[in-house]
């Protein structure tokens, strides 16, 4: 159950940060409203999956994730794109949380 509340961290935290670039540094209403709202219901969903789940995996986990999300969000709704560098770092970091999940015994 714990690794379902950090599942909809993650995605509340993509949707807050995806709608955060319409919000035009806070001058849009709506998007506004909605990135503050999603980013509030990520926090309440981390902190209740951090109440059995490792802060450090809690907290690798949702950053990996919510960067490979944001990342593809940014590529197919702004038609941003990632130089070589940018796609190395994302792939160290999934990575590490990979390493962190298969073998810590934090987890």
């Amino acid at each position: 159950m714990n690794y379902l509340f950090l599942m909809l961290a993650i995605i509340f935290e993509v949707i807050g940060t995806t709608v955060l670039k319409s919000s035009d540094g806070f001058r849009n209403f709506v998007p506004t409203a909605v990135s503050l709202l999603c980013y509030g219901f990520c926090f309440y969903c981390l902190s209740v999956c951090m109440q059995t789940i490792p802060t450090g995996i809690v907290y690798a986990v949702w950053s990996a994730v919510g960067i490979v999300l944001i990342s593809l969000c940014a590529f197919f709704i702004y038609k941003q794109t990632l130089d070589l560098p940018a796609i190395l770092g994302i792939i160290m970091i999934i990575s590490g949380v990979l390493v962190i999940r298969l073998f810590s015994k934090s987890v």
